[in-house]
């Protein structure tokens, strides 16, 4: 029997453009949403993600235009921004190598061995980069002759970097989105930005990128845009 409670949040969280005006969020709302955000499976832990919540009313009127004037920033009583951070890939990984060595007690066990190397050999060689590309040409390489013989994982260049970590940082977003639901307030996620501004204006970094904005507060009957309309499922579930 499936869970009633979670189809419940499934059903009631829709993308509404516009939000009342007299309904505050409760700060712990986002809080909350947030906390359970960072809990969202990523890969290998590396946790390359930031999110920046926008608050005051005079940094929410800053980004309404950088959200290029949509209702759903207009009305936004909260703003999250989803950040990927691939530049910290070294610190994320050293950060996981100390968690591990803080379980030591003794010699380390093979699964901490394994996590140390993974962490200071692995990550290295899946997230370094180069000027001209030397970096990318391994890792192809790599792949390829692995892939010769066995199934391997293909990886390669910065555009596969960026897939891993926007995947990772989508997956946050969603559960921040469904927390707000839950707590029975309403999200619409923005792609409607303009990420060079959005950068500027939280002073990030040029290896940051932006994956997406959410907008909250309590939805309103006009910011529906009419009945949810989805593909009939044998059309995108397969069962083999």
């Amino acid at each position: 029997m499936y869970s009633k409670e979670f189809e419940q949040i499934i059903q009631f969280r829709r993308s509404n453009r516009s939000f009342d005006p007299n309904t505050e969020v409760p700060e712990a709302v986002i809080t909350k949403s947030l906390e359970r955000a960072v809990l969202s499976p990523n890969s290998s832990n590396m946790q390359l993600w930031e999110f920046y919540w926008i608050h005051s009313n005079s940094e929410l009127e800053k980004f309404v235009p950088l959200c290029l004037g949509q209702q759903a920033a207009k009305t936004a009583k909260e703003m999250v921004v989803f950040v990927t951070r691939k530049d910290k890939w070294k610190s994320r990984a050293k950060w996981n190598q100390e968690k591990i060595k803080s379980t030591i007690v003794g010699e380390p066990g093979k699964l901490q061995k394994g996590g140390l190397d993974y962490y200071g050999k692995v990550m290295p060689l899946l997230y370094s980069n180069d000027g001209i590309g030397v970096m990318s040409t391994i890792r192809r390489s790599i792949s390829f002759v692995m892939g010769l013989r066995k199934p391997f994982f293909r990886t390669g260049g910065v555009a596969n970097q960026r897939i891993m970590v926007h995947k990772s940082c989508a997956l946050a977003a969603q559960t921040f989105m469904l927390s707000i639901a839950a707590e029975g307030f309403h999200s619409c996620p923005m792609e409607g930005f303009d990420e060079m501004r959005v950068k500027r204006a939280l002073k990030l970094p040029r290896g940051a990128e932006i994956n997406m904005i959410i907008s909250v507060g309590k939805g309103t009957e006009e910011g529906i845009w009419g009945p949810r309309f989805r593909l009939p499922n044998e059309e995108v579930i397969f069962k083999r």
